[in-house]
């Protein structure tokens, strides 16, 4: 019996120190991390067709016999071997490369079993990326369910299956078992031994079908235990009690437009929880350009209306610039003081700045992630308010509002989140959805175009619209080049631009390894309309707001998500003029076909969104969500809805029975919590 949660996976038959150091690039460092270690899909190779069944472009299995077999060199470096194999209903032809062991393994006369993409064309048939085993024995890969891993680091789909396969084969394993004996009895889930052999060796269909239904449960209910412990019960704290001063038509007044029915409803929605005595805790979630930021200055006007202080966070520098700029305007006027506190402030004037909001001269601070420093210290706060919340960890909400005793508390996104999932993530929060766009804003009109058409889009479109007057955005995935990935980066675009096409422009470069204080530069330049054409990373995704760009150019938009791609998309379209984004591509692939297609189709960011969580599938979209959250390996929340459903009820059942599930039948799962969700800091939320 092995101890799987320290054994190193070095020790494992056929692994070794070299081929370990891969593993833990994929974070597989014990023997636990390898069997939990779960396929991102299966193939099911157990129905074996007759060759002349084949279709073209399908993957199937076919049992046949090899009658020859040839290797041959086309080229330096490269080795190819053809099979020449028939049933008793055609001929087909395998092709392998770099695999010269097949010549030296099978011979003519042998009956074979392979799995391949087939390749067509009348009676000719080939079968191409093969797996091929004899049919005689025991097969490992064919005629089977099989599973596909995620892979890189030079690991092999077999390399991953053939190191689980030698952990079963040589040594007794005990696979603890956290689950609470009644959910098992009570779902009849599979033992988790069951569970992890059929998750990557199933017997069967059906055996597959029950293990991963138990992984499913097991895992929708660890990430709801975690979400309920560390972020739940605090919905019923009593907190600051407000009051809806007379004073916030004063500052609607100011306003330079008219509130939109859906920003009135988020509005109102606040007030009355900052008029309740139970503390607030909102999110706000609109799409981009929907003015959530409006909402909350006036949230933290009648905060201080009321004697507080308010705080609002943002993830960067030209963010927290942009709102302490806009709130200034309307709010200083009314005698309301705001502090604008960032990495880049001086030692002096921050030293000023923390007296002033320590003693309560200021009022309202904006910041980045300085307002969370232990040196930060509040007179009075009552509200704190955290944007683009999916870029700071669960831990940073907690600090923030660790400022005061028990302030209100708002976080908002531009993110937008199926309601389904923003249920789970923000499980303690209420949510307004502000789900209706200024008068004004335009359908932003986008093309997405293949990467040879590329030349077309900068010597007509990019041209055309800077000699209109305006300006443009194009966006690389890369900052510098690179020798592994086929991108542009921003460097090299730049460069390319100044060159070959618009030498008589002006250009400039943006991206996150520039200090805060020369990525403002830029962007100062950019609003100031002193440049025409800004290269830059996705540091401009969040909250730019430059009303004169009108042309929003990503490459390689394959590398982005959809969320993403809607984010950047939402940096043109600010102003009264017609705004364009296009979409350069270079894959054919039918996932990028699907998103190019959602894109051009729809500017509805929730839409994007239910689609970007349907395509993603379990861990991606989830893991962009909020930091601190652990990822998704086999629940799909978009397709498992149902299990989620009932995950829920159950652990609702066990945190209000057990808050911090000390039982015994709960330690043992509460122990898996407590490795999965690690990043998080356990003092603030289970106090």
């Amino acid at each position: 019996m092995i101890n799987l949660i320290k054994e190193n996976v070095q020790y494992v038959k056929g692994i070794g120190p070299k081929r370990a150091a891969k593993l833990n690039r994929l974070g597989i460092y014990t023997v636990k991390d390898l069997l939990y270690y779960f396929p991102r899909q299966f193939e099911d190779r157990s129905t074996i067709k007759k060759i002349i069944q084949l279709e073209d472009e399908e993957k199937a299995t076919i049992k046949a016999v090899i009658t020859n077999i040839e290797s041959y060199s086309p080229k330096k470096g490269m080795v190819l071997t053809r099979v020449d194999v028939k049933d008793d209903t055609g001929f087909a032809k395998l092709v392998f490369f770099n695999r010269e062991y097949i010549k030296n393994t099978f011979r003519a006369g042998d009956g074979i079993l392979v799995f391949g993409k087939v390749k067509r064309s009348g009676n000719f048939v080939e079968l191409t990326s093969c797996e091929i085993e004899y049919r005689s024995k025991d097969p490992k890969t064919t005629g089977k369910v099989m599973p596909v891993y995620p892979l890189s680091y030079g690991i092999t789909n077999r390399d991953i299956s053939g190191m689980i396969r030698n952990v079963f084969d040589s040594r007794e394993i005990a696979i603890p078992e956290y689950m609470p004996k009644h959910l098992i009895e009570k779902y009849r889930l599979c033992s988790i031994d069951y569970a992890i052999k059929n998750i990557h060796f199933p017997k069967d269909k059906a055996a597959l079908k029950v293990a991963l239904y138990r992984l499913i449960f097991e895992e929708l209910l660890i990430l709801q235990l975690g979400l309920f412990m560390f972020k739940g019960g605090k919905g019923d704290e009593k907190g600051i009690v407000f009051e809806n001063s007379e004073k916030v038509e004063e500052v609607l007044k100011r306003l330079p437009f008219k509130l939109t029915a859906a920003q009135t409803r988020a509005l109102n929605e606040i007030n009355a929880d900052m008029c309740s005595d139970i503390v607030m805790s909102r999110l706000v979630q609109g799409d981009v350009g929907s003015g959530k930021t409006v909402v909350a200055m006036i949230a933290l006007a009648n905060c201080v209306f009321n004697g507080y202080q308010g705080a609002m966070m943002a993830p960067t520098e030209i963010l927290a610039q942009q709102h302490f700029e806009s709130f200034s305007e309307i709010l200083e006027p009314m005698g309301i003081k705001i502090a604008l506190l960032t990495g880049s402030v001086s030692k002096k004037n921050k030293e000023k700045m923390l007296y002033e909001i320590a003693s309560g001269e200021t009022d309202i601070v904006i910041g980045t992630h300085a307002l969370i420093e232990d040196n930060v210290e509040f007179s009075n706060i009552g509200l704190v308010i955290t944007d683009e919340q999916h870029r700071f960890g669960v831990r940073q909400r907690g600090r923030l509002s660790s400022k005061g005793k028990n302030p209100d508390m708002m976080v908002m996104t531009a993110t937008p989140i199926p309601r389904t999932l923003a249920l789970i993530l923000y499980g303690d929060l209420d949510i307004s959805v502000i789900d209706e766009l200024p008068p004004g804003r335009q359908k932003i009109e986008t093309m997405a175009v293949e990467k040879k058409k590329r030349d077309k889009v900068y010597s007509t479109l990019v041209r055309k619209e800077v000699d209109k007057g305006r300006q443009v955005y194009i966006v690389c995935p890369l900052v510098e080049e690179s020798e592994t990935l086929d991108l542009k980066s921003a460097t090299e675009t730049v460069e390319e631009l100044k060159h070959e096409y618009f030498p008589d422009l002006r250009l400039g470069l943006l991206h996150g390894k520039m200090r805060p204080s020369e990525k403002d530069e830029i962007m100062n330049a950019f609003k100031n309309k002193e440049i025409d054409i800004l290269v830059s990373t996705t540091v401009i995704e969040v909250g730019v707001n430059v009303p004169n760009a009108t042309l929003m150019i990503i490459e390689n938009a394959e590398r982005f998500g959809l969320a993403q791609l809607h984010q950047l998309r939402g940096r043109v379209g600010r102003g009264k003029h017609k705004s364009y984004c296009v979409l350069i591509y270079g894959s054919k692939s039918d996932v990028c076909a699907k998103r190019m297609e959602i894109m051009e189709d729809t500017n509805d960011g929730f839409k994007i969104s239910e689609k970007d969580l349907e395509i993603r599938g379990p861990g991606e979209f989830f893991g962009t969500m909020q930091h601190g959250v652990p990822q998704l390996k086999v629940a799909n929340l978009f397709k498992h809805m149902k299990i989620l459903k009932t995950v829920q009820h159950e652990a609702r059942i066990m945190i209000s029975e057990d808050p911090k599930l000390e039982k015994a039948e709960n330690r043992m799962i509460k122990n898996e919590i407590m490795e999965k969700f690690s990043n998080i800091n356990e003092d603030i939320y289970l106090n």
